[in-house]
């Protein structure tokens, strides 16, 4: 089973890039974020065209995330919207269950600038995150957690740490609350099998960010022990962000058996 993520950043603006690239690498799943699309406007029929059914949370102008998964695969909706905060309306977080696979999908708020509310409100959602993720946990399903998690783990996630040193995505504390999830025991399937860093998943439309590769890492796929014996690959489709058109993330996979 392939599960992938990907940031489509407009999902109006990018539909036929996300449709050639489905069409061409086939993930069983595939998570999207950022599709910037209320409910009513998601574009389902398109998916179903090429094999594709569909859940999504949809939000006005911005945030919203979906799933789709192949019309061979049983897909049930678990959980809408992220736990502990009633208040919180961002459509940042949608759940699901795929073949027996628990899929979380999630976009994680970016927290710029900082200090500030922003910034505050990152690290709630990331405690809130890490009460949910143990829930999963208990559990004890295979269960996949990925999305943008809008955090650069360490110095090897980044072209260069002094430029962004004083980002939201690398502050130490969003860094702290990043590990203590993969202390809890999740694997980063991505790091993982790329321990030396140097992986870009994200690239800047400004300072010709894409053309100089000078990106970073902060699309995480973080696997339960129930998946992560049974990982066998994961990586980024970086061409998918040199197209005409693109959004400004790469897809990021990863295969694991059964």
């Amino acid at each position: 089973m392939r599960i992938a993520t990907f940031n489509i950043n407009g999902i109006k603006a990018r539909l036929p890039r996300l449709l050639e690239w489905l069409e061409e690498t086939q993930p069983d799943v595939a998570c999207l974020q950022e599709i910037k699309s209320q409910d009513e406007g998601f574009p389902a029929a398109e998916f179903e065209k090429i094999g594709y059914q569909a859940i999504w949370h949809g939000q006005k102008s911005f945030n919203g995330v979906a799933i789709l998964a192949k019309n061979s695969l049983d897909l049930t909706e678990r959980q809408r919207g992220l736990p502990g905060d009633d208040s919180d309306d961002h459509a940042r977080y949608l759940e699901a269950e795929v073949n027996g696979v628990i899929v979380a999908n999630l976009y994680l708020p970016n927290g710029n600038p900082q200090p500030g509310p922003k910034f505050d409100y990152k690290l709630a959602w990331m405690e809130r995150l890490r009460v949910r993720m143990a829930q999963l946990w208990a559990e004890e399903k295979p269960a996949i957690v990925l999305g943008d998690f809008n955090v650069i783990p360490e110095d090897k996630d980044v072209w260069s740490p002094p430029a962004m040193q004083d980002d939201a995505l690398m502050q130490p504390a969003s860094r702290d609350a990043y590990r203590r999830l993969l202390d809890d025991g999740w694997t980063d399937a991505l790091d993982t099998l790329n321990p030396r860093g140097g992986v870009w998943t994200f690239w800047d439309y400004q300072r010709g960010a894409w053309q100089r590769d000078h990106g970073f890492r902060i699309d995480h796929c973080l696997l339960s022990p129930e998946l992560a014996d049974r990982l066998e690959a994961a990586g980024v489709d970086k061409d998918a962000r040199g197209k005409e058109k693109a959004s400004d993330h790469a897809p990021v996979w990863v295969q694991v058996a059964g």
